[in-house]
Parts: structure tokens; sequence; C-alpha cells
């Protein structure tokens, strides 16, 4: 939706291939929206807020709620009539509860059962902007009123009992509107016009509770990457927790990773063959995240491209955003003469090759435990570690430590002690300023 009513072109990796989905991009093509598919990503030509042209005929959005109460806010402010309709089941759903406040910012939408039930006519007039307190948290109706608040004159401010899933405020802050957050609501300012970005979509976390529960229920590490954990959707993980699931999510520091590699393999992995998707890609990663870590690799390629110097700007923009947000950029494979010229007041470190993998191994709060006692105890017996309870058997505790042993970051003394290995030592340090404020480093750099 965002994308069909931005200025230019989104780009869009990772879209669920759901029929709800495929219903909201035929919607949007009926308006004049070109959308190419490649299989693997969406490009979506952006027509601009006031862009989309009057459809032939009636806007099916199947069996999807979200689809239908969002567009209502949408198409209340545009310039033409439209109708939307669904299946048998979506027909019998209410809609009063996003309507009725659209009407009082000026909308004319007609339905059945006194405007409660679908197929929805919907005739475009101008809009103003209203203070609505929803009296339930409810997503759709917050961003349908955000939608139409782009279109009215003044300012929308939607306020609710407890904050609801908070997905179009990020997007919306994406795209470039002119929106505030505050306790408790949200306001959007009219007349705004969107840019187009380009946008990975995180695994859904309600597809994700089956492999986690899973992986509980088998008593065995299960490692689930990509997922979405927004704060307002993950409420499944708090449950587990409170009864007492050891769940591990990205933690404040090592874990807070995004990959930028040279060769695009997962959807989660950007290539640098151009700055400004890769800026986009790093600003939404920076912007969302707490103590953010972007590890970059396969740079050689952006000064191939683009020139020692622009690199070079390139890193120092990245790393002072990075800094702003008590992050960390870490850098693989730069040449010496650019690191060189990179250290002077930047507050660089070195770091030991495979530092990746053992930043993503630290990230498990047993393994860090485990690190710090040997860290702090030197030479330390299997038993002396059981006895700290770090965790609750043997066969964990003998899990963990082969996991650390395997990356590099424990071995053992001839006597059967384990001690950190040098590259565990540097690891250990880098972690700790990862998770240290005073002395956190904003640049790393690491060998090829």
């Amino acid at each position: 939706m965002f994308g069909s009513i931005a200025r230019g072109t989104t780009s869009v990796r990772g879209f669920l291939r759901g029929e709800d989905n495929f219903s909201t991009l035929n919607a949007f093509r009926a308006m004049g929206v070109a959308v190419a598919d490649d299989g693997e990503t969406l490009r979506i030509e952006g027509k601009g807020l006031h862009g989309l042209a009057e459809p032939f005929d009636i806007l099916d959005c199947g069996n999807s709620g979200t689809s239908m109460r969002l567009m209502t806010g949408l198409l209340a402010g545009q310039r033409f009539f439209s109708v939307l309709t669904g299946d048998r089941y979506l027909r019998n759903r209410p809609m009063k509860r996003v309507l009725e406040p659209l009407s009082r910012m000026g909308a004319a939408i007609f339905g059945r059962a006194g405007g409660d039930r679908a197929p929805l006519a919907i005739v475009g007039k101008e809009l103003t902007g209203i203070d609505f307190a929803s009296p339930v948290a409810s997503a759709q109706v917050k961003s349908a009123l955000m939608l139409a608040g782009l279109y009215a004159a003044g300012t929308t401010t939607i306020t609710e009992p407890h904050l609801s899933r908070d997905h179009s405020e990020r997007m919306l802050r994406f795209f470039g509107g002119d929106i505030e957050t505050f306790a408790g609501g949200v306001r959007v300012r009219g007349g705004r016009e969107l840019e187009g970005r380009d946008i990975v979509v995180p695994g859904d976390i309600s597809s994700a509770a089956f492999l986690i529960a899973a992986g509980l229920l088998g008593g065995r590490e299960v490692v689930i990457e990509g997922v979405g954990t927004n704060p307002t959707r993950a409420g499944v993980l708090r449950v587990l927790r409170r009864m007492g699931a050891p769940l591990v999510a990205a933690p404040k520091g090592a874990a807070r990773v995004l990959r930028i590699d040279e060769e695009p393999n997962p959807p989660h992995v950007f290539t640098p063959s151009q700055l400004y998707q890769l800026n986009a890609a790093i600003e939404d990663h920076v912007s969302t995240t707490e103590a953010p870590v972007a590890y970059a690799a396969g740079l050689q390629r952006l000064e191939e491209v683009h020139g020692r110097s622009d690199l070079e700007a390139w890193v120092r923009h990245v790393g002072s955003k990075c800094e702003a947000r008590g992050g960390t950029l870490v850098l693989r494979g730069l040449p010496a003469e650019v690191i060189s010229d990179l250290e002077a007041g930047l507050g660089v470190a070195g770091t030991q090759p495979g530092l990746q993998g053992m930043l993503e191994s630290l990230a498990n709060p047993i393994r860090r435990a485990i690190v710090s006692f040997v860290f702090s105890s030197g030479p330390v017996s299997y038993s002396a570690i059981l006895k700290m309870n770090f965790v609750d058997s043997s066969s964990k505790l003998s899990f963990h430590l082969q996991k650390l042993q395997s990356d590099r970051l424990l071995t053992k003394t001839e006597g059967g002690a384990y001690i950190l290995t040098d590259e565990g030592r540097q690891a250990w340090r880098v972690v700790r300023a990862l998770g240290d404020e005073r002395r956190r480093p904003p640049i790393l750099f690491q060998p090829a």
C-alpha cells in the first residue's frame, strides 16, 4: 500500500505469497500501479499520493479483513469512486468501527446493514484531520485512520487504551511520512509525499511459534533466523518466558547484526553493489534496533564501483549512524590503506577473523555466562562450571561447552581444564565493549 502511493520505485523482498496479500496487490494493479514480480522481489512503481486511477471494476479483497479496512481509509481521500467487496465470509464481518471515525473525517462510505457490512461503496472526498480516542486497541482501525490522515487537511491524532501493533507507524516513518508517535497514540499530518524504499520483510513470528514450540518440547536448541520480533507482535515470547522457557531473542549488542555480504544469497543479506539500496537497508536496521551492529563484508566491491573517497565517506556515514544509536559497524576485508585513512579520529579497533560466528555464538546468554566465568577464573574444570548452575543438567552444559569449542572460543588444557583461546579472549572483549556504552567502539576492523 505505501509503495503504491509513494513516489518512485519500492522493492519488496520476502513478500509472503498468500491469498490476502495477492488480493491487495491486485487491487492496486487495478488502480494503475505497475508491479513487476520475478518470484523473489516485487518492484512497485509508485504513483504518489494522488496518482491512483479510478478502478474499472469492483475491488475484490478476498478473505482479507485487513485489506478491506485499511483500503477504506486510503480510498476515502481519493478523487474517484470505488467499491470494495470480498468473499462471503468477509462480507459478513463488521466494518463500522473503521467507518465511523472515517465519516467524522468527512469520508462518504456506504455499505449493507447500515454501513456495517461489505460491499462498501466509497465516494472520495476532501478529508479533515480529527482527534480520535479509540475505545479498543486496534491496529486495523489505527492504520486505516493513518492512511486517511495522509490525505486529510491538518493533523489526525489517534489514541488507544494500550499500544496495538505498530508496523504501520514504523513503515510510514520509513517512507518519509510526517508522523509523530507518543505514549498512547500517534499523530499524522497530511499532505507530505512519500518516497519509494527498498524493503526486506522479516519472517512472521506466528509461523515461527510452531518451530519454537517444537524445539522446546523436543529439548533441543533451535535457531530461527530472520524473524520479526517487534515488541507489539512478540507476545508469544513473553508468555513462553513466563512459563519458564529458555528462549534467547536477539539481545542487546552482539546478535543485533545486519549482514552485508558480497554475494546476495539469503533474503536478509544485502549486496553492496548500490550504495543507495544499502543505505536504505542500514537506515531501517539502525533506526529500529537498539545498540545495532552492522557487519559488512565484501566492501572491496564498493571501492571498485564507487571509488576510494566514496567508500571512506560511506564508512564514516554508517559508523556515525550506528554510533548515534549506541551500536557498532564491523568491517571485514578493507584494504590496509583504507583502514589507515579511517583510523584517524574514529575510535576504531581491530579484531580477528571469524568474529561474526563468535559474536553469534556469544549471543546465547548461557554461553556468555560460561565464557565470562572462564575469563575471570582462569583454567576451570567441568565440575566447577557445572556447580555454577548455568544450566539444569550436565547434558546441556556439555552441549554448550562443545559449541564453544567448535566456535574456537574455548579449548582444553592437557589436564582437562577449560580456558579461553586467544581468539576467544578477543571476542569476549569485543562483546563486552559492545555491551558497555562507555567503551563501545563505533567501528571495528576485521581482516579478510
